[in-house]
C-alpha cells in the first residue's frame, strides 16, 4: 500500500496565517480564472454557434450553386472556418478553399466532428435544392475565451503580490505585540513574577496573558507563604531545640537517680513537645499546599471520628467529651483535612479546659438558605473579644495561658476552612461558660 505523505504545517502562528492567506489568495485567483474561463467559452459557443447558423441561413437559396473554388496551391486557405454545399444528389456544389477533409455526411443541427487531429463545430441546414454545412474548428472559440479571461484575471494576477504584501504587513503588525510579551518572558529573571503589559494584545491573546497575570499573583502568594511559614517555623523550632540542649546537659550532670528521673522526664516532656510542633508544621504545610479534591463528606461521621480519637486525652483529664448534638449533615470536602480540622478543634477544647470540665461537639443539619453547622463549646477560660482575631495567627498564644501549645492550631484550623469556603467564628459559650467555635459551610 502506497504511503500517502505527511504535509508539515508550521506550528507558528503568523506562519499558519501568512500560508492560509496566500494560498487562499491564490486558490480564489486560480478558481476565478476557471470561473472566467468556462464563463467566457460558454459567451464564445453562443456567440459562433449563432453566427453559424445565420451564415447558413444567408446561403439558402432555390437556385442550385455551381461548383466554385479556389484552386490556386499557394493559397492556404482557412482551416479555421469550413464551408460546403450539397446538391439532393450528394454531389458537391461548392466548398471553401480549406485543408479540412471533413466526412462527406451532415447532421442535421449542431454536432461535433473529429477531423484533421481537431474537432470541430458543424452546422448543418437542408432545403429542397441543396444541403449547406458550416464547420468551425473549436480551438477559435477555446483561444478567444482564453484572451477574454486573461484579460479578466491579468488585474488580479498583478495585484496578487501587492495583496499578499499587504496581508503579511498586517499580520506581523498584529502580532507585533504577541512577540513583545514573548521577549519581556524570556529576558525575566526566575523570581520576577510581576504582571505582563497586555497593551495593544489582540482580543483572542489578551486572555491567556491575564491568566497568566492570575498565575503569577497565585505563585507569588505561595512563595510569599513559604517564606514566611520558614522563618516562622525556623524562629519557633530555636527555643524547643535550645531547650532539648539544655535537658541533654542536665541529664548528663546528674549525680543521683533522683536527679536523673527528673532530667529524663523533663527531656522526654521536651520531645514530645517539639515532636509535636513538628508535626503541625507539616499538617500547616501540607493544609496550605494542597489543592485537594472535593467529593461528599458525612460531617456526622467525621465528628464520632474526633470525638473517639480524644476520647483518651479527655479522660485522663476527667473531661465530659461527647456529641450534643449529632445531625446528619453532608458537605463537599476533602476527608482527612476535615477530620484534622476536627482533631485540632477537640484537641484545643479539651487542652485548654479545666480538669473536671465539659467539651461537646454538635453536628447542624443545614437551615434554610444556609449550609451545615459545625460547634465545639467549652467549659474553658475562653478567649477574650480583643485576642479572637490574633489567635489564627500561627505561633501566636494568648498571654497567660497555661496550657501548653505551639500555637499552630487555630492557624491550621483557618487554613483548612477557607479553603473549602467555610466561616469560622469565636464566640462565648453561653451554655458552658467557655469558648464557642462554629465553622459554617456554605450550601451545597
Amino acid at each position: 500500500m502506497m504511503a500517502v505523505p505527511k504535509v508539515n504545517v508550521t506550528h507558528s502562528l503568523r506562519g499558519r496565517l501568512l500560508w492560509f492567506l496566500l494560498a487562499a489568495i491564490t486558490m480564489a485567483a486560480v478558481a476565478q480564472a476557471m470561473i472566467a474561463y468556462s464563463s467566457a467559452l460558454n459567451d464564445a459557443d453562443q456567440i459562433f454557434d449563432y453566427h453559424m447558423q445565420q451564415m447558413a441561413m444567408s446561403l439558402r437559396s432555390n437556385a442550385p450553386m455551381a461548383a466554385t473554388g479556389n484552386t490556386d496551391p499557394n493559397d492556404p486557405g482557412n482551416d479555421e472556418m469550413v464551408v460546403q454545399v450539397w446538391t439532393p444528389d450528394g454531389i458537391q456544389v461548392f466548398r471553401s478553399l480549406s485543408r479540412a477533409e471533413l466526412p462527406q455526411r451532415a447532421v442535421l443541427g449542431f454536432s461535433n466532428v473529429r477531423a484533421n487531429g481537431t474537432t470541430y463545430r458543424v452546422f448543418s441546414a437542408q432545403t429542397a435544392t441543396q444541403t449547406i454545412q458550416i464547420a468551425q474548428d473549436l480551438a477559435v472559440r477555446k483561444r478567444m475565451a482564453g484572451t477574454l479571461a486573461l484579460r479578466t484575471v491579468g488585474p488580479i494576477a498583478l495585484m496578487a503580490p501587492v495583496l499578499m504584501l499587504v496581508v503579511w504587513w498586517v499580520v506581523s503588525g498584529s502580532l507585533a505585540p504577541v512577540a513583545r510579551v514573548q521577549r519581556q518572558l524570556a529576558v525575566r529573571k526566575a523570581d520576577d513574577l510581576s504582571e505582563v503589559s497586555d497593551a495593544d494584545l489582540p482580543d483572542e491573546v489578551r486572555p491567556l496573558v491575564q491568566e497568566l497575570n492570575l498565575l503569577f499573583k497565585r505563585v507569588e502568594t505561595a512563595f510569599e507563604a513559604q517564606q514566611n511559614f520558614v522563618a516562622d517555623a525556623a524562629h519557633e523550632l530555636r527555643t524547643p531545640l535550645a531547650a532539648l540542649k539544655l535537658q541533654i546537659l542536665s541529664l548528663a550532670r546528674a549525680d543521683c537517680n533522683e536527679a536523673r528521673d527528673v532530667a529524663i522526664g523533663r527531656l522526654s516532656a521536651g520531645v514530645e513537645r517539639a515532636s509535636r510542633l513538628v508535626e503541625q508544621l507539616l499538617v500547616l504545610a501540607r493544609t496550605e499546599a494542597a489543592d485537594a479534591k472535593l467529593e461528599p463528606v458525612s460531617l456526622t461521621e467525621l465528628a464520632k471520628r474526633a470525638v473517639g480519637d480524644m476520647a483518651g486525652s479527655a479522660q485522663s483529664r476527667e473531661i465530659d467529651l461527647g456529641l450534643e448534638q449529632a445531625d446528619e449533615a453532608t458537605v463537599q470536602g476533602q476527608g482527612d483535612a476535615l477530620l484534622i480540622l476536627l482533631r485540632n478543634l477537640v484537641d484545643n477544647a479539651v487542652k485548654y479546659t479545666p480538669a473536671g470540665g465539659t467539651v461537646d461537639v454538635s453536628v447542624l443539619a443545614p437551615a434554610a438558605g444556609a449550609g451545615a453547622r459545625l460547634v465545639v463549646e467549652d467549659s474553658g477560660p475562653g478567649i477574650p473579644p480583643e485576642e479572637r482575631e490574633r489567635v489564627f495567627n500561627r505561633f501566636y498564644r494568648v498571654p497567660g495561658s497555661e496550657a501548653q501549645g505551639s500555637g499552630l492550631g487555630l492557624a491550621i484550623i483557618r487554613a483548612i476552612a477557607e479553603r473549602h469556603g467555610a466561616k469560622l467564628a469565636l464566640d462565648a459559650s453561653e451554655r458552658l461558660g467557655g469558648l464557642k467555635v462554629t465553622v459554617e459551610f456554605a450550601p451545597s
